[in-house]
């Protein structure tokens, strides 16, 4: 459930930790739709990066069809996803780890974009990233607000003013990764000094 930098960040990180790694299994909070050997893929990323270093097989990663045309592989993911949580109205995965881009979206999930308030959807599509690639899928809020535990991960200088303009929002500006707010869950967030040089209401 990793995504851009931080599946790279994790891929060097998971295979240092002891776990039974047969209990394993990794979906995706969102994926670009483009083709498994494209440097822009995140299962790329797992599959060089993970597979033959951890006792993880192929098949405990969760992959996007990306053969399919997005409408169809956002679909064809929201059914896997529920296959692996039969009976449940919304799946409950037990940890996301999340990033934050520059202007504030976490998964494929952008500021102004009609996503923000999709309520029947879990895996949806978007032919209209505002980043490149434009195709997309991606979980939504209902999903990601039903999770266990949700932890974004910042470094650098650089994060630090979307850092604060995100924890330490007056509810006039609710950026998409504001929005992350596990209903019986907990919310983490792992920040460097120069990622939280900005935040006045928090000890550091």
């Amino acid at each position: 459930m990793f995504r851009g930098s931080m599946a790279k960040f994790l891929c060097s990180g998971l295979p240092t930790i002891s776990t039974d790694w047969s209990k394993w299994k990794l979906f995706f909070c969102d994926e670009r739709l483009v083709p498994f050997g494209d440097n822009d893929s995140t299962y790329k990323v797992y599959k060089e990066n993970l597979i033959g270093k951890v006792a993880l097989k192929l098949d405990q990663i969760i992959a996007i069809d990306p053969s399919m045309p997005v409408i169809e592989a956002a679909e064809d993911y929201a059914n896997k996803v529920k296959a692996a949580f039969p009976g449940n109205e919304l799946p409950c995965f037990d940890m996301l780890m999340l990033g934050m881009g520059p202007d504030g979206h976490t998964c494929s999930l952008f500021p102004g974009h009609k996503l923000l308030e999709e309520k029947k959807l879990i895996i949806a599509p978007i032919s209209d990233s505002p980043k490149p690639p434009p195709s997309r899928v991606t979980m939504t809020f209902p999903v990601v607000n039903n999770t266990r535990c949700a932890v974004f991960a910042s470094c650098g200088e650089g994060k630090a003013e979307m850092v604060q303009r995100v924890l330490e929002n007056d509810g006039t500006e609710l950026l998409p990764a504001a929005r992350v707010e596990p209903h019986s869950g907990d919310l983490f967030w792992l920040l460097d000094a120069g990622a939280a040089k900005n935040l006045t209401k928090y000890k550091l």
